[in-house]
This record gives C-alpha cells, sequence and structure tokens, in this order.
C-alpha cells in the first residue's frame, strides 16, 4: 500500500498541481507526512532552483512587476512557481489572497505554480513555512521561483534571508519612505528596481539609488539599479537578464551556496521557535504573571527545560 507521503512525492514528480498544494499544506500544517516529505524531495533539482524575492512599499507595483516576469520567464520556457505572501487575516489567520486574485492571468497554466501564504503575525512577513515551500515547488520542476512579500518596510528583512537574490520596488513620489529605508533593506537589497519610470521624479530617484549601490556594483561589475514600467512590460527582459548574469556571479563565487547555508540555519531557528511555542502557551496558564515579562519568561524557559522545576 502506497503511504500518503509517497503518493505526494509521485504528484510533485508528476508536477500535479493538488499534490503541490497538499505538500505545501501538511508542512504548515506540520502533519504527519511533513518530515518524511521534505527528507526525500530531490536536492538537486533545489540546489538549481533560482528564487528571487520581491519586496517594497505598498503602491511601487510589485504584483504587476511580478505578473510581467512570469509572462516573460515563461516566453523563455521555463517553469515557475510564485509564493505570494499576504498579511494574515485577522479573524482566520490565513492569508487575505490579494496577490493571488492579480495573478489570474496565469490560473490556467499548468507550468505556473501560484502559492499564498499568510505572515501569520510575524514581524519578518514570511511565516516558518515559507522555506519548505520554495523546496517543494523546486522539487516539482519550477526553475524560478518569485516570493512576493506585502512590502511593509523594515520588517521585510526575512525575505532577504530566504532569496537567492532580493529586488526592491521603488516608485518615483515616495518621498520620505525611500529616505527611511535607506539605512535599512536598501543596504542589503541585491538590485534596486525603478518601476513607474516614465512618471516624474524617475531619473532623480535612480541617480540618487546608484550612488547607495555604487559599492556593490563594484563588486560585480553588475548594474544594480534599473528601471521598469511594468503596466506596459517594459524594461523586464533587461531586468531579468541582469538579474540571471548576477546569479552566475553568486554561483561562480561560491556565495550562492553562502547564503542559502545562512538561510538554513535561520529558517532552522524559526521552526525551533515554531515547535516549543505550543508548550509555552500551556505553560504560561500555569505560570503566575510577573510585573516584568522576561522573568516571567525565563521561569518559564526554566520549567519546560526542567519540567521537575529543579533549577538548572
Amino acid at each position: 500500500m502506497i503511504s500518503k507521503g509517497e503518493e505526494l512525492l509521485t504528484g510533485l514528480k508528476e508536477q500535479d498541481p493538488r499534490a503541490i498544494g497538499r505538500a505545501i499544506s501538511a508542512v504548515e500544517n506540520n502533519g504527519d507526512v511533513a518530515a518524511d516529505l521534505l527528507a526525500a524531495l530531490d536536492q538537486d533539482l533545489i540546489d538549481k532552483v533560482l528564487v528571487l524575492g520581491i519586496t517594497g512599499p505598498p503602491g511601487a507595483g510589485k504584483s504587476t512587476l511580478t505578473a510581467g516576469m512570469i509572462k516573460t520567464i515563461r516566453e523563455q520556457g521555463q517553469r515557475v512557481g510564485i509564493i505570494a505572501v499576504d498579511p494574515s487575516s485577522p479573524i482566520s489567520g490565513g492569508a487575505i489572497l490579494g496577490d493571488r486574485i492579480r495573478m489570474m492571468d496565469h490560473a490556467l497554466d499548468p507550468d505556473v505554480v501560484v502559492r499564498s501564504m499568510a505572515t501569520r503575525g510575524r514581524l519578518g512577513g514570511l511565516c516558518s513555512s515559507a522555506g519548505a515551500a520554495v523546496r517543494i515547488m523546486a522539487a516539482s520542476g519550477c526553475e524560478v521561483i518569485i516570493i512576493e512579500t506585502v512590502g511593509v518596510g523594515q520588517s521585510e528583512m526575512d525575505i532577504v534571508r530566504l532569496a537567492d537574490i532580493t529586488l526592491m520596488v521603488l516608485a518615483p513620489g515616495f518621498g520620505d519612505d525611500i529616505q527611511a529605508m535607506k539605512a535599512g533593506i536598501l543596504e542589503v537589497a541585491d538590485f534596486l528596481v525603478v518601476n513607474k519610470s516614465d512618471q516624474p521624479g524617475a531619473e532623480a530617484l535612480c541617480m540618487d539609488m546608484e550612488q547607495i549601490f555604487s559599492a556593490k556594483v563594484e563588486e560585480s561589475g553588475i548594474t544594480r539599479v534599473l528601471q521598469t514600467i511594468a503596466s506596459e512590460n517594459r524594461g523586464i527582459d533587461t531586468l531579468l537578464a541582469t538579474v540571471h548574469r548576477f546569479a552566475e556571479h553568486l554561483d561562480t563565487h561560491g556565495i550562492k551556496a553562502q547564503r542559502r547555508s545562512q538561510a538554513l540555519d535561520a529558517e532552522t531557528l524559526d521552526w525551533i521557535l515554531e515547535i516549543l511555542r505550543p508548550r509555552f502557551i500551556l505553560a504560561m496558564k500555569d505560570n503566575p504573571k510577573q510585573t516584568d515579562p522576561r522573568i516571567r519568561a525565563q521561569e518559564l524557559i526554566n520549567t519546560i527545560h526542567n519540567p521537575h522545576n529543579i533549577t538548572p
């Protein structure tokens, strides 16, 4: 008799959309088959996949740019996966699904795999199962995977660690928002994409951003500030070609492997916290509330570590 895990693995190899969805759901829900499933994924496919992160403030045109990139990638004959990270519904905790709705143009394409995932209140913008979703999509034959986040500024740092290459999308007219972000994610993003570049102020924004990215250009010799008009599908070919050249640079110099190693460490810590969370929630019910939450937290850790309440 074929186990559920074996059935899902077969479905992934056959690129069955239902199997992909069920596999990701099993990980999100910490199902019984999740561990065996993840351990059996094709590592060669995972190593080969290119993971792109797209972030930026609301209104910059991230979803339009993502849709244009999907169209171009498909025209190049590649299978693509999209993880659209939405804010959690305050009632159900599930994703609001806004990005999935905006990508309906690709809904009938069997080589476009779209999954909306809820942030579940995490400040980083990514739930702890997003990394597993990337690997499941890769094992189903996706050659490029795009992670698009909600775009809430500094708290988007999680996407930087999960993606091989991160694109920050901005548009003219954001003013103070751009100034506030300079000291944060702009310094760790690999590319700055000035979308809506036909609007007034685009050239000034590009010049401003090129100064910030000048040191990074010297490292690879690859332009890091690019212009697009996503609504007209302009500049996307150049953007993707430049990204692929940069991906080759990262691979050749061992930077991609280094980034992925760091990402796996961070994801492991995420899962440790996720697994321990229910135990601590139960422990809090039996622990009197102290004036200082830090004191209470240490007591809870001691209790979990030593259930007999013997000081370690």
